[in-house]
């Protein structure tokens, strides 16, 4: 995420109105105020858009594969034969391997099926998916907001808001599953049999994890406001604003289950690209050595924010106030081989924050 996730995202500063005060009929140009923000995202969380190196029509050769990797593979519902025999091609796959006369032709000394009569691979659905009903959603978060305003009259000011970047916890959401099919061609003692190929591949469980990931959201605003009444006549005083806000994420950190889940699909590609197609269905380690990058790209949104200000002395008041932004950025995730540079997983969502954001504090005007 710039991680970003990541991110994932948040606003926070807060928003907040201060005020203007009256000495003997004049206003005073500036004021500053703090207090605690409250961020509320109300966004969902959307698909994540997945592509690999492993482009659609690729041939691999399989090499040597266990025998649960090899059944699992095999399309469920494909059928074999004609007429009155028709038989489930996996079933009847699976009563081959069982046949004490089939035993040394199928298998090797280490119980897998042989690399020979394993064959290549075709495979297709890897190159570009969706993972529907996946995604990342912010949590809500509360922070100091801090705010200035400066007075171009009495009742219009330039609010700048700010306040310490909180960490902000970021939610995964669903499953991601790779959705190989394709087939193989036998060789050796079965050359020459089409085996059809339908696996969802579990990649990695966003939705069973605390969290998926953290960030550091820093959030500037910018708001023009227009407060109603007078100073020194009404100590309460509504206001409105509107304006933008800029969010940067950094300080990314991923889970560290997810991240070994995302090394281990990098080392599914490298695999697949090296020949071996069955290590990559074993979930065995490649010839690469894996690297997992997340960002969070910045973005702008606008604000609008609804509050009121209560004068307490001349100088000091109180403030609350009730902001919303329509803020949303793009999060990305890149696997990376890092001995050939190659970028094997590329992963996008869009993370909706859309925050509702309550302040309360207390300001001086000077």
């Amino acid at each position: 995420m710039k991680l970003g996730l990541v991110a994932v995202p948040l606003i926070l500063m807060g928003i907040t109105q201060t005020g203007l005060a009256a000495t003997q009929g004049n206003f005073k140009r500036f004021s500053v105020s703090a207090g605690w923000l409250h961020v509320m995202p109300q966004g969902k969380a959307n698909p994540f858009n997945i592509n690999t190196a492993v482009e659609n029509g690729t041939t691999s050769k399989v090499g040597s594969i266990s025998k649960n990797a090899f059944l699992n593979s095999i399309d469920p519902n494909a059928t074999t034969g004609e007429g009155e025999y028709i038989y489930n091609f996996k079933d009847s796959f699976e009563q081959l391997m069982k046949e004490p006369d089939l035993q040394n032709i199928i298998f090797d000394a280490s119980g897998n099926v042989k690399a020979d009569l394993a064959g290549t691979a075709t495979i297709s659905g890897l190159e570009q998916w969706q993972g529907q009903g996946t995604g990342l959603e912010a949590e809500d978060v509360d922070t100091l907001g801090l705010t200035f305003n400066y007075y171009i009259n009495d009742n219009v000011s330039l609010q700048l808001i700010g306040g310490i970047p909180p960490k902000v916890d970021i939610k995964g959401k669903g499953e991601i599953f790779a959705p190989l099919s394709g087939f193989a061609t036998t060789g050796g003692d079965l050359a020459g049999l089409e085996i059809p190929l339908l696996q969802d591949i579990p990649i990695t469980n966003l939705g069973n994890k605390s969290k998926a990931a953290t960030v550091r959201a820093w959030t500037p605003a910018l708001e023009a406001q227009y407060q109603f009444g007078k100073s020194g006549v009404n100590k309460f005083r509504p206001y409105v604003g509107v304006g933008l806000m800029y969010a940067y994420f950094n300080d990314i950190k991923l889970n560290s289950e997810i991240r070994s889940d995302l090394e281990a699909a990098g080392h599914m590609i490298q695999n697949v690209l090296d020949n071996k197609a069955g290590a990559a269905l074993d979930g065995k380690v490649s010839s690469g050595v894996m690297r997992v990058d997340v960002d969070a790209d910045d973005a702008i949104a606008p604000i609008v924010t609804a509050g009121f200000t209560y004068d307490l002395t001349e100088n000091w008041y109180g403030v609350a106030s009730v902001s919303y932004a329509k803020l949303n950025n793009k999060t990305t995730i890149n696997v990376v081989n890092e001995s050939t540079g190659q970028q094997l997983i590329h992963a996008t969502t869009k993370i909706d924050i859309d925050p509702l954001i309550t302040y309360l504090g207390v300001g001086y005007r000077f």
